[in-house]
């Protein structure tokens, strides 16, 4: 049986057809490679988007900015020393972007103006650190991205 180029060129085209129909159904059927949207709540986050604005902006209005490093016991935060450690409550959120599994809150403890996040909570790679707190009735937060 001889095959002429027509035949070969429709051969072609539903080989190609049909490797691109077994990659989407892997990609849909597959749990590896389930991928969500970037937070489950996205437009509820949306709405409040301008109290972030204004709680970052409250806080490029200490003196000092607040300076994350990497240290051997894990990630250290440290604050503007005009910040009274007694008078803040809030939490940071830590927010992996390749797993959601590995997301956790901790709940701000300051000693000596510096923050510290364990070394056993973070594994290697990137991290978006979230710190939303509340000092002497106004709202702040500060947001980072590292690799750690």
């Amino acid at each position: 049986m001889k095959i002429n180029w027509g035949t070969g060129i429709v051969i072609g085209m539903v080989l190609f057809i049909g490797f691109i129909m077994f990659m989407v159904v892997t990609m849909m059927t597959n749990n590896e490679y389930d991928h969500d949207l970037v937070t489950e709540a996205y437009y509820e986050k949306d709405l409040k988007y301008q109290q972030e604005i204004d709680a970052e902006e409250n806080t490029n209005n200490f003196s000092e900015r607040i300076v994350g490093e990497k240290t051997s016991e894990g990630w250290q935060l440290s604050f503007p020393k005009e910040i009274d450690p007694e008078k803040i409550e809030g939490k940071v959120f830590l927010y992996r972007p390749s797993n959601k599994r590995l997301d956790f809150y901790l709940p701000i403890v300051i000693s000596n103006a510096q923050l510290l996040i364990p070394d056993e909570r973070l594994l290697d790679g990137r991290w978006n650190i979230t710190v939303d707190w509340r000092y002497e009735g106004q709202h702040y937060m500060y947001k980072e991205s590292i690799v750690y």
